[in-house]
């Protein structure tokens, strides 16, 4: 609960930003924060006024150091956009925290030329406050947009590394490459689903020729996805059955059931077709005996 004081100190400087809003935006626009990202002075202007308006509205409140006042909070994704572009889209830079702390020196000097004596000090001191949380704020929006990216871009690899592929028409094979966690898992599966869709396959393998080791969550996973393809109207076969993954798979005393096995891709492909009613055979070309 603030003091009398307090709130005296607050609405003296809240008037304070309003009087003055057009110089402080002026030097501010001109500032490296705004004046390097901004397309041309109106953008910086405006960039400016609103960090203005947001800074002004969370002293109002008396939330000067609450970074999640609701003046702050107005400010996050100008404040990201603002980070990103300054800094090649690296994060926020020390030098970015300098030049955000630099937004001070225009506001304390044009407070020092028009403040009563008397609150001199304690206005200085909530502008000052003011500014620094708006530095914290400008962290942690670049840090969620950083961590938002990150996501995106783990999703985007983890497509790209389980792709479906066509082999023969009524036919996919989906390789599996590496440890299998949820996340892929899940990924896999739902791709796998949608080509079946897609493309009105009968069969689908899952290759786990890359698959270091099975354990009973990745036979969990390929067993759920065989289901899966079964209530899609397509059969699932997994080839890519190594000696040792059998050793371990027979020791773990995991059962594939009534899921068809193969050792070799080649082996896979060869009976999705024969379930196709299609025939491999090998023919002698002319001349060979």
């Amino acid at each position: 609960m603030t003091t009398t004081s307090d709130r005296q100190i607050t609405t003296v400087v809240s008037d304070f930003l309003d009087a003055q809003k057009e110089s402080i935006v002026a030097q501010w626009a001109d500032s490296p924060f705004f004046r390097s990202v901004a397309q041309d002075s109106d953008q910086a202007a405006g960039d400016s006024a609103e960090v203005l308006r947001g800074i002004r509205r969370a002293i109002a409140a008396g939330d000067a150091d609450s970074p999640a006042a609701d003046g702050f909070n107005d400010l996050r994704s100008l404040l990201t956009a603002l980070a990103s572009q300054l800094d090649g889209n690296e994060g926020v830079s020390p030098r970015t925290a300098v030049e955000v702390s630099d937004l001070k020196k225009p506001l304390l000097r044009l407070w020092q030329e028009t403040a009563d004596a008397e609150l001199l000090t304690a206005g200085a001191l909530l502008l000052s406050s003011a500014v620094d949380t708006l530095r914290l704020v400008l962290v942690e929006s670049a840090l969620a947009s950083a961590k938002e990216t990150l996501a995106i871009q783990r999703e985007q690899l983890t497509e790209l590394s389980t792709p479906v592929i066509k082999l023969w028409d009524g036919v996919l094979a989906i390789p599996l490459i590496g440890t299998l966690d949820s996340m892929r898992s899940q990924v896999a599966t739902e791709s796998l689903l949608q080509s079946i869709m897609t493309h009105q396959a009968k069969v689908a393998i899952l290759d786990i020729t890359g698959v270091p080791t099975v354990d009973t969550m990745v036979a969990q996973h390929l067993l759920k996805t065989a289901m899966a393809a079964r209530l899609m109207g397509a059969e699932c076969v997994i080839s890519g059955i190594r000696p040792q993954i059998a050793n371990t798979m027979v020791q773990l005393g995991i059962d594939l059931g009534e899921v068809a096995t193969r050792a070799r891709l080649a082996d896979a492909l060869a009976y999705a077709l024969n379930r196709l009613g299609l025939q491999v055979g090998s023919s002698a070309g002319p001349g060979v005996v």
